[in-house]
């Protein structure tokens, strides 16, 4: 049985890693090796001072990542155990993977590790056709294996309630014009390593809309092109809400995510009724849970995008003999 992890295991980690979602694309993380086991460690300086002033969204990433790497180790034959936040005295550490047994990689694995490269936010429009329902049950069995919840909204009153949360979420960002310009550093019109390009971005918010829309970009959409009259919306959450909590949301988000992408369908975040305390409390209390919700995604089919960019793997990896970053994450 294998005892630590090598320089090729590390890059094989790291590769799948930075493809996981961050708040505006910031990639938030940094990759090391060890004492023998694969680590992930917070990046403060990506860390976004008005949209993330608690480091929340830095955590949702990297459990993220964590995932990515999880199941690329595991499609190469080199599984891993994950233990969060090891190190007191070293609190950007968030992860730490080390070997498990040595297996086959299983079918759903190998899935999952081709979804990869596919996955990215679609934040157009959507047809109108509905999820079937063996697809929106795996959805929330990807959820329940990697130890969260996820709650799928049926029917236009639960649907009008939660767009009535996350649109006064969006109203109160709207509203500050540090969040405004944060969030303006983060969208390109280039090709950027990170940020958003404009081109990502939904079309301009029209009245009709129901759910709130970044301003990413100020295109138009074109006639008859208008979001689907009822999206599937998803609420993930978990047990609690301290830092632990969110790591393991961001590792069982990536699964769902994936798990989205390999049944061909699209999927957006709308993180605004998560970033505002109150819209977040709502939703909760809407729901009638006793956990924490830590994400929103809207689902469904959307036409073929594009992955944004991904700064190279060189860049995040921290080498032999390298400084670790401090601060928390």
């Amino acid at each position: 049985m294998s005892t630590s992890y090598e320089a090729t295991a590390l890059r094989v980690a790291a590769v799948a890693a930075v493809r996981a979602p961050s708040l505006h694309n910031s990639q938030p993380w940094r990759f090391r090796l060890h004492d023998g086991g694969i680590e992930i460690l917070s990046d403060p300086a990506r860390q976004q001072a008005i949209a993330d002033s608690t480091g929340w969204a830095v955590r949702i990433a990297c459990g993220a990542a964590t995932f990515n790497a999880r199941i690329a180790l595991a499609v190469a034959g080199t599984p891993a155990d994950v233990r969060w936040r090891p190190y007191p005295a070293e609190p950007q550490v968030l992860a730490r993977l080390t070997p498990a047994r040595p297996r086959p990689a299983t079918y759903a694995e190998q899935d999952l590790y081709s979804a990869i490269p596919r996955r990215h936010s679609n934040r157009r429009p959507f047809r109108p056709e509905p999820v079937p329902s063996d697809i929106r049950h795996a959805l929330i069995e990807a959820a329940r294996t990697e130890g969260a919840w996820l709650d799928l909204l049926v029917g236009m009153t639960a649907l009008s309630g939660f767009a009535e949360i996350a649109q006064s979420a969006d109203r109160v960002l709207r509203r500050n014009p540090e969040y405004q310009a944060e969030l303006a550093g983060w969208t390109h019109a280039d090709a950027a390593a990170d940020g958003v390009p404009a081109t990502a971005g939904a079309p301009v918010v029209e009245p009709q809309d129901l759910l709130p829309q970044r301003a990413f970009t100020d295109r138009r959409r074109a006639p008859g092109r208008d979001f689907e009259p009822e999206p599937l919306v998803a609420v993930l959450g978990v047990a609690g809400d301290g830092p632990t909590d969110h790591l393991i949301a961001g590792h069982a988000l990536q699964r769902v995510l994936l798990t989205v992408t390999d049944a061909g369908l699209a999927c957006s975040m709308i993180s605004q009724p998560i970033e505002v305390p109150a819209a977040r409390e709502h939703l909760r209390i809407s729901l009638r849970r006793s956990g924490t919700p830590q994400m929103t995604l809207r689902i469904g089919y959307g036409d073929p995008g594009r992955p944004t960019p991904r700064r190279d793997v060189d860049d995040v990896l921290v080498q032999p003999g390298q400084p670790s970053l401090r601060g928390g994450g």
